[in-house]
């Protein structure tokens, strides 16, 4: 087997890792306490500044100034990889995501405008003691992050329709590490992959239209975001030739994906409000083969460049989403809400550094009004427990990748 053919079989696992567990692929169910805590059902509801990452035509419902500012913990309870030789858990058991927005209604306009940040989502792993097939014991890690900055804007068209559109600027960053303590056996060597990254602009429009005082439908649209990746370095483990530095390095070929959402919101009285979403996520034209390149070694025995191709194939994913909202009394609101994706990352591009694999996620909240202008919204995201079994170039038949896990969830907002 080629030097470059190996690569790419550790590739196909660990090219998609990212910082932030991924739900729904390597999106989150929700952004902001309240959409998540309906179990991301948040199309016909958006209500707050996270509607700038959902549907921005909610911003039309927030009347004077809104500031909203969430944070969220996530514990791994069960992020492992299993094969003859190991049955180890991820090292990194916490992750903490952050973000929020302010939104203001504009002056003798029927609009609001708004800004906001977001971590918009993923997976990572880090192993630090694997057992390898190479009879040494070595660290695998693959952490990719994505992050949004947000301004957008919703207007009200009309008594019954509102409609929006925001512009982000997302920036993607890599790092990777495989067996680079290891040494060099055959054609496979430990390399690091550093500093890779990219800044791009995406979009997103919607709308709310409100058919009667019971009922509210939505709808939104996100436009795929190309994330090529490149400006990093490597190092390889090449034996004889020593640590070898890749001055250029790129990973392109993956992306935010295009969606299309709908939704709808039903008030059987006043405190109940019961809300669902389908959302089509296009991962098949989003992630399809990931090609990096490595060029301008320092040692001039070294293969100048190294192109490595390798087919990721995801499904395309239709995530359903149910969420209620019930005003328990004047000051307090209880949350609750279930999301379902089907993984749709292929078997045979399984990893449990490719951590997308997560189904299926309950939520539980509440909302609580501190005064007249602050209130507290906090909640649990349960994920599942999802198992996947797949056969692997590398660590032999039947390699098991689990996951499960929780998110805490937390934001306060002030409205004046």
């Amino acid at each position: 087997m080629k030097r470059n053919n190996f690569i790419a079989l550790i590739l196909c696992g660990i090219t998609l890792s990212p910082q932030s567990n991924a739900t729904n692929g390597i999106n989150l169910i929700g952004y902001g306490a309240e959409s998540t805590l309906m179990g991301g059902a948040d199309t016909a509801v958006a209500r707050d500044s996270s509607a700038l990452n959902t549907n921005p035509a909610g911003l039309a419902q927030i009347k004077g100034k809104l500031f909203d500012g969430y944070g969220s913990l996530l514990r791994t309870t069960d992020l492992a990889h299993k094969d003859a030789l190991n049955d180890q858990h991820a090292d990194n058991r916490y992750v903490l995501l952050a973000g929020g927005g302010y939104a203001q209604q504009l002056e003798d306009l029927p609009c609001t405008a708004g800004l906001g940040f977001f971590s918009q989502g993923g997976a990572g792993a880090k192993f630090k003691h694997i057992k390898t097939p190479f009879g040494t014991d070595d660290e695998m890690n693959s952490l990719f992050g994505i992050a949004k900055v947000t301004p957008g804007l919703g207007c009200q068209v009309t008594d019954k329709l509102s409609i929006g559109g925001s512009v982000s600027l997302i920036y993607a960053s890599i790092e990777q590490k495989f067996f680079y303590h290891t040494p060099p056996v055959g054609n496979f060597a430990g390399f690091e992959n550093t500093g890779a990254d990219t800044i791009r602009f995406g979009f997103k429009l919607g709308a709310q239209y409100k058919l009667d005082e019971q009922w509210t439908l939505g709808a939104s649209y996100t436009e795929k975001t190309e994330l090529p990746l490149t400006g990093g370095t490597a190092k390889f483990n090449f034996g004889p030739l020593g640590i070898v530095k890749y001055d250029n390095l790129s990973i392109k070929g993956f992306a935010l994906p295009r969606e299309v959402a709908i939704g709808a919101a039903f008030r059987p009285n006043a405190d109940l409000l019961l809300s669902a979403k389908i959302n089509w996520i296009n991962w098949a034209d989003a992630i399809n083969d990931v090609t990096t390149k490595w060029s301008d070694p320092s040692n001039t025995l070294a293969q100048a460049t190294m192109i490595s191709v390798t087919p990721q194939d995801w499904h395309n994913q239709i995530v359903y989403a149910l969420g209620a909202a019930y005003a328990y009394d004047d000051k307090t609101t209880l949350y609750a809400g279930y999301n379902y994706g089907k993984n749709p990352v292929p078997k045979k591009n399984s990893s449990a550094l490719l951590a997308a694999t997560l189904e299926d996620h309950i939520t539980l909240g509440f909302a609580r009004k501190l005064d007249e202008t602050w209130k507290l919204t906090s909640g649990i995201e349960f994920l599942l427990p999802k198992k996947v079994t797949y056969d692997s170039p590398l660590f032999g038949n039947n390699t098991e990748v689990r996951n499960e896990g929780f998110f805490i969830h937390s934001m306060l907002s002030k409205s004046w």
